[in-house]
């Protein structure tokens, strides 16, 4: 920081030890706040690694004495939830509508936001009315679809009614709306058309919405319940939520089982969210072009 030329040493430690005292309660609060959003995590595990006894015992201790690792053992060698094939279907399922989303929606956003023709806006207009559609209202004509190709227990029924997201396409329009015409104009000399303007320039320079609104679907596909529960009615076809609701309508309710299932299942978001979060915070720009 460059001082005024009228003001001394004194008064310029006096202003930076002012930012100092200005800058703790904004540390506290951000503390504390950070401190709340941890409780349900710091939950998951002291649970996850305590007995029975220790959940619900009148007595709270902070964390375990021994921590029973073997609950995780337990867990996956439990012959009533097949825990290890209900993850691995919802990774299946979770990366797969991923790219299938992605792919589908951004060649949408950028046909609304590039290509030029006839009722342009009316085309938008009704991907956003059905926005304002409630899911309950398109869920029994879906399973009826579903079940009259007969995709009940399928990867087909799971993935592909979930893979046209009308807001993955809104995401995608305003952002290519925003993308410097300039690369798209200069790819159009040297003879490229749409398809190839869209893989050649467009994409590589747009990582960072493609990775926000992929985060966004992963996470919308690996927490989905209701539509995995009703169409993956076999034990083979469970996803990990399904897995983790047996838990809650078994005539015994294992807690500690609960609790370790629950912090596994959300082990894989946690590695999305880390992988992906310097393109997600650079996802909220309007430009897409590295410096």
């Amino acid at each position: 920081m460059r001082r005024h030329p009228t003001s001394g040493p004194g008064e310029y430690s006096a202003g930076r030890a002012c930012r100092r005292f200005a800058r703790g309660p904004r540390l506290v609060l951000l503390g504390a706040l950070a401190g709340l959003f941890l409780i349900p995590f710091y939950l998951l595990i002291r649970n996850g690694l305590a007995t029975e006894a220790d959940i619900t015992g009148p007595e709270w201790t902070f964390f375990p004495d021994s921590p029973h690792w073997g609950n995780l053992r337990e867990l996956f060698d439990d012959s009533g939830v097949p825990m290890a094939h209900a993850l691995w279907n919802s990774a299946v399922i979770a990366v797969l509508t991923t790219a299938g989303t992605l792919l589908l929606a951004s060649l949408a956003g950028y046909g609304l936001a590039r290509v030029a023709y006839p009722y342009a806006n009316h085309v938008f207009y009704a991907f956003l009315g059905t926005l304002l559609i409630p899911s309950a209202v398109t869920f029994v004509p879906s399973f009826v679809l579903v079940s009259a190709l007969g995709w009940i227990s399928t990867l087909r029924g799971l993935i592909i009614p979930t893979l046209f997201s009308a807001l993955a396409v809104f995401l995608f329009r305003q952002y290519f709306l925003g993308f410097p015409r300039e690369l798209e104009d200069a790819a159009r000399v040297d003879g490229l058309g749409h398809w190839r303007t869209f893989w050649r320039i467009v994409v590589p320079n747009t990582r960072p919405v493609f990775a926000a609104v992929g985060a966004i679907v992963f996470i919308g596909s690996w927490n989905s319940f209701l539509w995995p529960l009703v169409i993956g009615q076999d034990r083979d076809a469970w996803t990990v939520q399904v897995a983790l609701a047996t838990f809650t309508t078994a005539q015994t309710i294992s807690l500690h089982e609960l609790f370790i299932a629950a912090a596994v299942s959300i082990l894989p978001l946690l590695v999305v969210f880390l992988v992906l979060q310097r393109h997600i915070v650079a996802g909220t720009e309007r430009s897409g072009i590295d410096d």
